[in-house]
């Protein structure tokens, strides 16, 4: 991929702001009505990897409808071309929702009588997790409420916490990511000498006057400090991190923006951008407001879209806040991570694997819209010809960062993730697919192999003959 470093009217420096919201809204009004050829262009440059530019993204953001097809099937050529078909799964845990912020749209905020305010013991925190192993996750991320209850120190005990768990007859976690609330360095450093894989925070919105409209107290009404946060987990070596965007609280052709600018400046300021970007839409007004600027399905996806040309070698996530076919669509052109088996209520994993327990819905920070179990997901996708994946050597291996796009972007991550996809799915059959979904599992897991190269399916053949004989937790 070729990268060309951008100017900006606001300059690249670790720790400082770099969000011009009216250098972002001029470039939207000047491409708002974007050529046939201007379009065209950009498209081309996506496809040839080069990396888009600011003014590109404006452009494929004010494309016409007619102009939309075109970016829609490249981005579907493009998703195919850098990840195959492969789709990372995944499940959220929420610890604790207790929270002193006032987020006009989070039913966490500070001043919600309604909600239930819970955190998980340790015991608790096993036995979700145990639950979780059971069906079969490989892959959690850990959400906390933004209060000093949840410091570093803590945080950091609950990852390890979370390692410390096993399950017959194979369950552990192998990777565990964390959305909290922004750290200081020292902090970052603590919560990374726990082990965690990817460090997640939401901006919310990019427009400075929308995030002080909504965010009306706490310390994250304090819109830099929020913002410069994935700066001070790079500077404490955590070197994957995730950003995010809650569509709907203004204008999404500006968050998109505010994504890929945000992406520009970690890239220019440590040599490597997000590891992942999430994308959620406000689904309900359960949190005292309706989203001021409602996205609707059809945008949604096209946002999707321009995306994943934008930054095509990053993960984009897509949670069970959107329904089943919403998601179905959103896979082809661009979304390559989903949660399965999805449940938000503090301790409702444990509880749903016991009858009769039932778990308090004050607990929860938002209503889910994709009920499907991770069973059910792996079922559809490996009916759809895509291949799930519980991957998680990379980490474990040292390829993350820097060092993962060296990898990536050349291409040469094909020869790890196919492979690795194909094992860990096979884990996944052995131990915990319903029979129907294992027969589907396998036949997917056939046609992968006849598109690695010879050498790689022989060595791939050997490791699923070792899956199948009792071994696990084999990658390349």
């Amino acid at each position: 991929m070729i990268f060309h470093p951008q100017t900006y009217s606001l300059p690249d420096r670790a720790g400082e702001p770099f969000i011009d919201s009216e250098e972002i809204e001029t470039l939207l009004e000047a491409h708002a009505a974007a050529s046939a050829s201007e379009v065209e262009a950009v498209v081309a440059r996506a496809m040839g990897r080069e990396r888009l530019a600011l003014r590109d993204v404006a452009v494929l953001l004010g494309a016409a409808d007619d102009d939309r097809r075109r970016v829609l099937e490249a981005a579907e050529r493009l998703k195919r071309e850098v990840y195959g078909e492969r789709i990372v799964l995944f499940a959220p845990l929420y610890v604790g929702n207790r929270c002193t912020n006032r987020c006009a749209y989070c039913s966490f905020r500070a001043d919600n009588p309604e909600t239930v305010r819970r955190t998980l013991a340790d015991t608790e925190i096993r036995r979700e997790v145990e639950a979780l192993q059971r069906a079969g996750h490989k892959r959690l991320i850990l959400v906390y409420g933004e209060h000093p209850d949840y410091s570093p120190e803590y945080i950091a005990h609950t990852v390890r916490t979370t390692y410390g768990v096993r399950t017959a007859p194979a369950g552990e976690i192998r990777r565990v990511n964390i959305n909290a609330a922004p750290l200081t360095v020292e902090g970052f450093r603590t919560v990374r000498e726990a082990g965690i894989g990817t460090y997640q925070i939401f901006q919310e919105t990019y427009h400075r006057e929308a995030y002080a409209h909504y965010h009306l107290g706490g310390l994250k009404r304090d819109y830099d400090w929020r913002l410069t946060a994935l700066d001070r987990a790079m500077e404490a070596g955590i070197d994957d991190v995730g950003l995010g965007a809650l569509l709907g609280l203004h204008d999404w052709r500006f968050e998109v923006m505010g994504l890929v600018r945000h992406t520009n400046h970690l890239e220019a300021c440590f040599g490597v951008g997000p590891h992942t970007i999430s994308f959620p839409r406000i689904k309900e007004a359960s949190a005292s407001l309706p989203a001021a600027s409602p996205v609707s399905d059809r945008d949604f996806i096209y946002a999707i879209a321009v995306l994943r040309l934008a930054v095509p070698y990053t993960g984009l996530i897509l949670t069970a806040r959107e329904p089943a076919e919403v998601r179905d669509a959103a896979i082809r052109y661009g979304v390559s991570q989903i949660d399965g088996g999805t449940r938000l209520e503090i301790g409702s994993y444990a509880a749903a694997a016991e009858p009769g327990n039932e778990t308090e819905l004050g607990t929860r920070q938002f209503a889910i819209n994709d009920s499907r179990s991770l069973d059910e997901i792996v079922g559809v996708l490996t009916a759809e010809g895509y291949l799930p994946s519980f991957c998680t050597a990379c980490y474990r291996r040292g390829r993350t960062g820097e060092h993962f796009m060296e990898f990536s972007v050349p291409g040469f991550i094909k020869r790890f993730c196919g492979p690795n996809a194909i094992l860990t799915l096979a884990e996944y059959l052995v131990d915990y697919a319903s029979p129907e979904v294992a027969v589907r599992g396998w036949r997917a897991i056939g046609a992968a192999l006849e598109k690695l190269s010879p050498e790689s399916a022989a060595q791939t053949r050997l490791r699923l003959d070792r899956i199948r004989a009792g071994e696990k937790d084999l990658y390349f």
